[in-house]
């Protein structure tokens, strides 16, 4: 099949404007020098973005109009939703990229279904936190062919200090499923330390610190530890135990189809459910301390 080749970007729309979309759009409005579409049920964030030159826009004048759009959504149901609103408008030549964290079964699905009429798709995950974001230094994980790959790279850039071309479709998600899964279980680890520090009379402010000087130093413990554990900060706009519980579930999808066991991954998951029961869902995924050490 002879796909077309991509149309050149002028018009670019952004559809999901909450915690990382909305920094996301404004970094790409101020370093592309394109023209901005922004897209949201809630209206408060293109009216902020307004200032950046982002222009408030439904999902069919994004269809209509843009060359590239980008998704940044809670989920691969809602990514699929707006899939599904956008494609009967959409034409061959158009791209979309999302920045969601979907499935791999799902992104595969729908990249080839747009691709067999002629739009590019690539699946673009983003990592690190909202402060990142903020600064526009996520890492981005991309999932697409060579083609679509550098036809977009330059716009990611914009919104990330570090963008990987980790393969085909879907290979995005791969990295960043599993990027989460492994932040999950070190949150938990770390947990788990911090409790029998404190119980052998060793706190949290000394023992967190002290780890940071030697091999057991990582991102996880300085950033979750540091700055939520050790600090009992885990604010509810931040990436919430039901959202982990949805990553996680991907990377447990991806684990049964390859007929792989991962325990540490699946201990991982009882506790982000557990801490749910326990009344925390909706706060900063760190909580889980709460459950494993409840003192």
């Amino acid at each position: 099949m002879n796909t077309p080749s991509p149309r050149p970007i002028r018009t670019i729309g952004f559809i999901g404007l909450g915690v990382m979309g909305e920094p996301m759009c404004g970094h790409l409005a101020r370093r592309s020098g394109l023209a901005v579409l922004g897209c949201d049920l809630n209206p408060e964030p293109a009216q902020r973005l307004a200032e950046f030159g982002v222009t408030a826009a439904s999902l069919e004048q994004v269809a209509a109009q843009a060359d590239l759009i980008l998704l940044s959504l809670p989920d691969g149901r809602a990514m699929a939703g707006v899939i599904a609103a956008l494609e009967p408008h959409l034409q061959a030549g158009q791209c979309v990229v999302d920045t969601s964290t979907s499935s791999v079964a799902l992104t595969r699905e729908i990249g080839a279904r747009l691709e067999a009429k002629g739009i590019g798709f690539a699946d673009a995950p983003v990592a690190r936190t909202r402060e990142a974001a903020a600064r526009g230094e996520l890492a981005i994980m991309v999932g697409a062919s060579d083609e679509m790959f550098a036809h977009v790279r330059a716009i990611l850039e914009t919104m990330g200090s570090d963008v990987t071309h980790c393969g085909g479709i879907g290979c995005g998600q791969v990295v960043k499923i599993l990027n989460n899964m492994l932040v999950f279980e070190h949150c938990h680890a770390l947990a788990e330390a911090i409790a029998l520090g404190r119980r052998n009379g060793v706190p949290a402010d000394v023992l967190l610190p002290t780890l940071a000087t030697g091999s057991g130093d990582s991102f996880v413990l300085r950033n979750h530890g540091m700055k939520a554990m050790l600090t009992g900060n885990f604010p509810k706009r931040a990436f919430s135990t039901r959202y982990a519980i949805k990553d996680l579930g991907y990377a447990l999808e991806m684990a049964d189809e390859a007929g792989l066991k991962v325990e540490g991954a699946r201990l991982a998951m009882e506790r982000l459910q557990e801490t749910v029961r326990q009344g925390f869902g909706d706060e900063y995924h760190p909580v889980t301390l709460r459950v494993i050490d409840p003192a």
